[in-house]
């Protein structure tokens, strides 16, 4: 049983949607946390204010939204030095984030999973001054988010980022880039390089391992050539174990820290969000904060 708990939602939601997504999850919380408070947010950056201006006031977090919000309230909470535990209730188009945590996709079975009150901390990634939870990427991935049509994307949700995916990645242009890491440098020209913490992209499983979100390791894939095929070997490989660095077109480096340039600034995407830029020196933040998670499958 938890104590007092804040749980922050979109405001930008219309009034039925935000009222059935409320009505969904009230109850089972309501069984677990003994003063429960809403907060709306009404424009982008709210979510990371509440949680920096209040975190330390609750024992629980609750973020009802999608990767975006997550992303916002990570920045939020991961400076505090004494911030709470976190729960993700999914709304978003794909909540990779969550799908790391083994948190069902349903919002009452979420309710109710995080009312078992299973923690563990989590790994949290830093970018220069900024945080993410999931990803850091540059090149293809970040094109595909720019890509993306909002109208599409409300219409077909999770469907819409794998079409832009598949549509910029025919005509990705290279980039050169060097990379500083735990084992040495790497450098040479690619379409683009990933930064993973989470274990979902898309809605799509990673090939990587079960613990990656409390290994205290970045998992960085270097990917050198854009197509079709491509992304097939990319949602293929399952596993470290299945990969053929011989035969493929990746490239994967597993470092604590990592210091990117490229030959002009790119934009970056950290979480499905696009604001950053290179230069930038990444790192881990082992075990940062402590997340609220579902049932692990065998």
């Amino acid at each position: 049983m938890f104590g007092k708990a804040i749980l922050i939602h979109n405001g930008s939601a219309g009034q039925a949607e935000t009222g059935s997504r409320l009505g969904a999850v009230i109850g089972p919380l309501e069984a677990g946390i003994e003063e429960l408070t809403l907060v709306q947010t009404k424009e982008p950056g709210d979510a990371e204010r509440i949680c920096r201006e209040r975190g330390e006031e609750t024992d629980l977090l609750l973020v009802l939204g999608g990767d975006g919000t997550v992303h916002e309230c990570v920045n939020g909470l991961a400076p505090l030095a004494d911030p709470p535990v976190v729960g993700i209730l999914p709304g978003g188009t794909c909540n990779d984030f969550s799908r790391a945590l083994y948190i069902p996709q349903e919002l009452g079975r979420a309710a109710e999973a995080l009312m078992q009150g299973r923690t563990r901390p989590v790994d949290i990634g830093r970018a220069n001054d900024r945080y993410f939870s999931n990803f850091f990427g540059i090149g293809l991935i970040t094109d595909a988010s720019v890509n993306i049509n909002p109208q599409l994307k409300g219409t077909i949700g999770k469907l819409s980022y794998f079409i832009s995916t598949l549509q910029t990645a025919a005509s990705a242009d290279p980039f050169r880039f060097t990379l500083e890491h735990d084992s040495g440098r790497t450098d040479g020209e690619a379409v683009m390089l990933f930064v993973a913490n989470g274990r979902f992209l898309g809605t799509r499983p990673l090939p990587l391992a079960a613990d990656a979100l409390y290994d205290g390791v970045l998992d960085v894939a270097i990917i050198r050539e854009a197509g079709l095929p491509l992304l097939k070997e990319l949602f293929k490989i399952k596993n470290f174990g299945e990969w053929d660095s011989e035969k493929s077109s990746f490239e994967f480096i597993r470092t604590t820290s990592l210091k990117l340039t490229t030959d002009q600034p790119m934009q970056a995407d950290m979480d499905g969000e696009i604001y950053a830029h290179t230069p930038a020196s990444i790192s881990v933040l082992g075990k940062k904060l402590t997340f609220l998670v579902g049932e692990e499958q065998p």
